[in-house]
């Protein structure tokens, strides 16, 4: 998930028929069940209160919550309270509804609405929405369930029990604190019952946007992948339409948080202007599928990992670890012994989860024989192999670049799990790839900018962090990681040359944990001896920080979420014999290498020019003071 950008440009949501507000009754209904029995509103009513329940299965929100509903219905049952769970999604199937219920255990009924006729009309737009009938039928209360998740913002805690709260009052012959809120979630996916009006050319998904799925979206959005959809085929965007459109609009999708600005990297996946206008104007025309013979062949994907045939696949444990439902739950750390009997080098790793619904990152540190038994968590920062996090692909080194890891090296899984709704077990694992010594002309080190001793006061909604790394030796950077925890504001890196020159390298804005991009450079930068990168950071740790999971505390450095971090990551490649390599030339190297060369041949020239002037001449005086030569 992810913390919400300014808004790129304004697209109206869709708009329905007028939706039911409170104070007005809700009249009787019949929807399948998941065993398809037809069943009536009436039937499935509480004594006293009856909360309808608008739920779709691949929807975030609507899974985060799935725990607090069984809460909930648990709760309430014996007071005459019963919970009826709603799905109006024309892309969610019976099935897929079923297996949604059974995952997680729902203790009260769950109906599919299909043509959501009883979404239309109740005015129902999001998952999860929630309608609190009395035992009239009226609307007592209706929106979210509270203010803990919003889409792309993860609260620390829950601050407005909204319907709880409502439920409670109403029990005790009250009225409802607040009647009425604003779900936020997922637009609920509907069959339109009238087509749009012609707008403009037609946009469709064959001819103009297939190809940008294909090229922003799917590298997440398929299959055993990191988005909750997918997004392959046309059949599997239906219902997502809406979303899509807000996402996009909004700036949430696809995730990127550079700046524009500064730097040009590999992985860059935002889109233009005028693929995002496409996107929107598609929407507007009812994202008609068009003639899918226009539509591009189905982009292929390396199956598993990012490169086929991984040398060596080391897991994080024997035995999985068991993620609860919900809940907050501290790093985990698995020392792993991968038996590196001998030196290697990496030319490629990626790290992948087990379970990726509740995987939010993995670090694999490198512990070196001579540090088995002696390292500290905090030190093990200085030693990152590798990661993984929404966004984070594999990394595959340039021809001639890789990672030493010496004999006898140990690796250390830190697990950053973040409860998805339901109990999963995880086993996640990395793979490795070996390179030949003697291919090997660059090593490659993560180098840190970091800065572990600061205090962020109470309620400080900006304070400022800087840290510094030096070049002791020409190098080339290759990619950039900027690392906080969840008062991180923004980022920036600033190269500083030896000639006096300074350049931003990258600026992060609005720094998303949810998101732990390395920014890969499109090309390598020399990074001549003497140069300084200075890293800045802000922090939020206002209550205007909806993540912030504390703002009274006074925070300073640590692993843990509800701590801090301030870490510019930067891949390094060095030569391995800086003889062989000449250094990257900076400004005075090149005034050097030309124009020096040129000044002394000009000085030169002009002095052996006048000495050959000043020889002549000499030359000139003793001939003519010498006698004439005589001929025999």
């Amino acid at each position: 998930m992810m913390r919400s950008l300014l808004l790129i440009f304004f697209l109206s949501p869709p708009l329905y028929c007028h939706g039911m507000e409170p104070g007005e009754r809700v009249e009787e209904f019949r929807l399948r069940d998941l065993q398809g029995r037809e069943r009536a509103l009436s039937e499935l009513s509480g004594e006293r209160l009856t909360v309808l329940l608008f739920l779709g299965v691949e929807c975030p929100l609507a899974n985060l919550y799935a725990p607090r509903l069984t809460e909930l219905a648990t709760e309430f049952e014996s007071q005459g309270v019963r919970l009826v769970g709603i799905d109006s999604n024309r892309q969610d199937t019976p099935q897929e509804v079923s297996q949604y219920a059974a995952r997680h255990h729902f203790p009260f009924p769950l109906l599919k609405d299909l043509n959501n006729v009883v979404a239309d009309a109740l005015g129902a737009e999001r998952t999860p929405e929630a309608y609190v009938l009395d035992a009239a039928g009226t609307i007592r209360y209706r929106g979210r369930i509270d203010d803990q998740y919003r889409p792309g913002i993860a609260g620390a805690r829950v601050q407005q029990r909204d319907l709880r709260a409502a439920i409670a009052a109403l029990l005790q012959g009250a009225d409802p604190p607040t009647a009425r809120t604003t779900a936020p979630g997922c637009w609920i996916g509907r069959i339109s019952k009238t087509p749009p009006a012609p707008t403009g050319d037609p946009v469709t998904w064959s001819r103009q946007i297939a190809p940008i799925f294909q090229a922003h979206c799917q590298e997440c959005h398929r299959p055993g992948e990191i988005g909750p959809m997918s997004f392959l085929s046309y059949p599997e965007v239906q219902g997502w339409e809406a979303m899509i459109a807000e996402v996009v609009a909004e700036g949430r999708m696809p995730p990127w948080h550079a700046s524009p600005e500064h730097g040009e990297f590999v992985n860059d996946i935002r889109l233009s202007s005028a693929e995002r206008e496409l996107i929107a104007e598609w929407v507007r025309q009812g994202a008609p599928e068009g003639d899918p013979a226009e539509a591009p062949p189905p982009k292929a994907f390396p199956q598993g990992w990012t490169i086929p045939n991984p040398d060596q696949i080391v897991y994080m444990s024997d035995k999985p670890f068991v993620v609860p439902a919900e809940g907050s739950i501290e790093y985990q750390y698995f020392e792993v012994d991968p038996g590196f009997t001998e030196d290697h080098w990496l030319r490629a790793m990626e790290c992948r989860p087990g379970s990726r619904s509740v995987v939010h990152h993995i670090n694999v540190f490198l512990v070196l024989p001579e540090m088995i038994g002696r390292y500290t968590r905090e030190s093990l920062t200085n030693y990152l192999l590798w990661a993984y996090s929404p966004g984070l692909r594999g990394l595959v080194y340039e021809p001639g670049v890789a990672r030493h890891v010496p004999a006898g090296s140990r690796l250390v899984f830190q697990m950053h799990y973040s409860p998805s709704g339901a109990v999963q077990k995880d086993r996640s694992y990395m793979a490795l790839w070996f390179a030949k010594q003697e291919e090997v002309r660059y090593a490659l080190d993560i180098a840190l900018a970091v800065n572990n001793n600061f205090i962020i006061p109470p309620g400080a909604p900006d304070t400022e962090v800087v840290s510094w790394y030096e070049f002791a030796s020409d190098a080339k950077l290759v990619a950039l990681h900027p690392h906080m925890h969840l008062r991180g504001k923004s980022f920036c890196f600033h190269a500083l040359y030896p000639n006096g020159q300074r350049e931003v390298l990258l600026e992060i804005p609005n720094f998303d944990f949810n998101w732990q991009y390395d920014y890969r450079l499109q090309k390598s930068k020399p990074m001549p001896r003497g140069t300084r990168i200075c890293c800045v950071a802000h922090y939020d740790n206002s209550a205007d920080n909806r993540v912030n999971p504390d703002p009274a505390a006074i925070v300073r450095w640590g692993d843990q979420t509800w701590q801090e971090m301030m870490i510019g990551y930067l891949h390094v490649a060095r030569p391995r014999d800086p003889s062989a390599v000449p250094a990257a030339p900076t400004s005075a190297d090149r005034v050097a290498a030309y124009w020096l060369p040129l000044a002394l041949a000009v000085i030169v020239i002009g002095v052996a020019y006048g000495w050959f002037r000043t020889r002549s001449k000499t030359v000139a005086r003793v001939a003519s003071a010498m006698p004439r030569s005589t001929h025999v």
